[in-house]
């Protein structure tokens, strides 16, 4: 793995594996820092690099991947363990009836039909383990409640209280000062494998487990969406405010923040695939590079060319427009003012 990665891709693992999950603000900054390009305006070139990392990882079964925190929204990137039982995802930090008191957890938050996401302090730590009983008995006594460990049926409520702030302490849970227990960022990531073999509910969007969602008000009705994707359906200006299933009328405001975003990024969505539209007519793509990523100098001196030629363009027709009509001070000024804005918007579109 050391000869297939470069220096740059191994601070990128550390950092992740001794500060924990980054979220997208800070692993961006982190790439750029590193690599010196833009992953806002080089998505390719992003996914690249980690796409090189994950290569490198899957010999461990780890993988550098990324997730939505559901409760805020906000991309997170942490590293994974990719190995599908539920012994492995704690590590062996752990004991196993400390793993039984995490899994009842998690099973008491996704389990809730009402979609919040959440469990109370108190109810978490009163949570009966014998559910648990098939993590440390042997399958073919089938969990039969004489077979119940001991130390499961012994685990005292100090010791479920200090395995707690350990699973909050480690990110895999997340409790507020109300009391209120979430998941955490670690188990987000982590157990994507483990909603979909456990049958949590969906986003009726985005297809991932619907553990912090809305409802459908039709109680006949099973779709839930994520906030975050119900801002992303109903930004559409044609999408009706209803149940995407049912059609049931669907109670939801969008932020005005959202409407101006959208409104403001509309030019410049068009200018992005207007230049993408010349850059794949280039006879040359971009070429991968072993250490960071990519690099294009054909491309560059293409687009290059086709700025100089735009301003000679404008500049022979500035001094045909001076020569018709007159020579004065102020249409010279305004000959060379046009020039600079013109200029200046060129290299804007680099």
């Amino acid at each position: 793995m050391s000869r297939a990665l470069s220096w740059r891709h191994h601070v990128v693992v550390q950092s992740l594996l001794s500060r924990g999950p980054l979220s997208e603000k800070d692993f961006h900054a982190m790439f750029e820092e590193l690599t010196k390009r833009n992953p806002g305006t080089e998505r390719q070139l992003l996914d690249g690099f980690i796409l090189k990392i994950n290569k490198a990882l899957s010999c461990a079964n780890f993988e550098l991947r990324a997730c939505i925190n559901q409760y805020d929204g906000q991309v997170y990137y942490g590293v994974v363990n990719t190995v599908s039982d539920e012994h492995s995802k704690l590590g062996t930090k752990y004991s196993v009836p400390q793993i039984a008191f995490y899994k009842a957890i998690i099973e008491a938050i996704v389990q809730d039909a009402s979609a919040k996401g959440v469990i109370f302090n108190i109810h978490a730590l009163n949570l009966s383990l014998d559910g648990q009983v098939t993590i440390m008995t042997d399958p073919q006594s089938q969990g039969s409640q004489s077979n119940v460990p001991s130390t499961l049926k012994n685990l005292s409520l100090s010791q479920k209280e200090k395995t707690l702030n350990e699973l909050v302490e480690d990110q895999w849970l997340n409790l507020t000062t109300e009391g209120v227990i979430k998941l955490g960022l670690k188990s987000f990531l982590d157990l994507r494998s483990w909603f979909r073999n456990n049958d949590v509910p969906s986003c009726h969007v985005c297809n991932e487990a619907g553990i912090k969602a809305e409802l459908c008000q039709n109680e006949n009705c099973t779709v839930r969406i994520h906030q975050y994707c119900l801002k992303q359906l109903f930004l559409q200006g044609k999408v009706a405010k209803v149940c995407p299933s049912c059609g049931t009328s669907w109670p939801y405001t969008v932020p005005k923040e959202a409407l101006r975003m959208e409104d403001d990024s509309e030019p410049r969505q068009s200018q992005r695939v207007t230049r993408s539209d010349r850059n794949r007519r280039s006879a040359n793509r971009v070429v991968v590079d072993d250490e960071v990523g990519c690099s294009n100098q054909d491309e560059l001196n293409e687009n290059r060319e086709i700025q100089n030629g735009n301003v000679r363009k404008r500049r022979g027709r500035q001094t045909d427009n001076a020569e018709t009509g007159g020579s004065g001070a102020s249409q010279s000024s305004a000959a060379i003012s046009g020039l600079r804005r013109v200029t200046r918007n060129s290299t804007r579109l680099k």
